[in-house]
């Protein structure tokens, strides 16, 4: 059958085709601003795997991290090392671009997703240690919370 995608793949291959047809999903994407602990090396690894993900990543470098949290309403019990915002949303922590684009996509009525903590494992918290079972939440700023993601 002579589809769009069936003329690329003979064309370009089909790791090209998955490069092409992946482009208009990420082209509408808002930029992420992270503001991070400039000593922070962990951020810098969330911030690549969001942009290995399609997203455009400003980061922001502050020794004021506790006031940046404390303005954008993150939840104490929800904090993580970095904090950024993204169409209107915060994103605390170390949470999967995966999920950052269904909240995207869904606008669910929240203020923000937090990956509490610093998961092992989770994006930028990778390493030679075992990966741990952590949940993306969701919250408000009446302070409600609910299970997002769970990885």
């Amino acid at each position: 059958m002579n589809t769009l995608p069936a003329i690329l793949r003979r064309a370009f291959g089909a790791a090209a085709l998955a490069l092409i047809t992946a482009l208009p999903a990420f082209a509408g994407d808002p930029e992420v601003v992270m503001y991070k602990d400039p000593d922070c090396g962990c951020c810098g690894a969330w911030a690549e795997h969001l942009r290995e993900n399609g997203f455009t990543v400003k980061e922001i470098a502050t020794r004021q991290m506790a006031a940046v949290k404390r303005q954008a309403g993150v939840p104490q019990a929800l904090g993580s090392c970095h904090t950024a915002t993204v169409g209107g949303y915060i994103v605390e922590g170390h949470v999967p671009a995966a999920d950052i684009r269904r909240l995207l996509a869904e606008k669910p009525p929240v203020a923000g997703l937090s990956a509490p903590g610093m998961p092992l494992g989770s994006p930028g918290m990778e390493g030679p240690y075992p990966a741990e079972r952590y949940d993306v939440i969701s919250f408000d700023h009446q302070g409600n919370t609910a299970v997002f993601a769970r990885h």
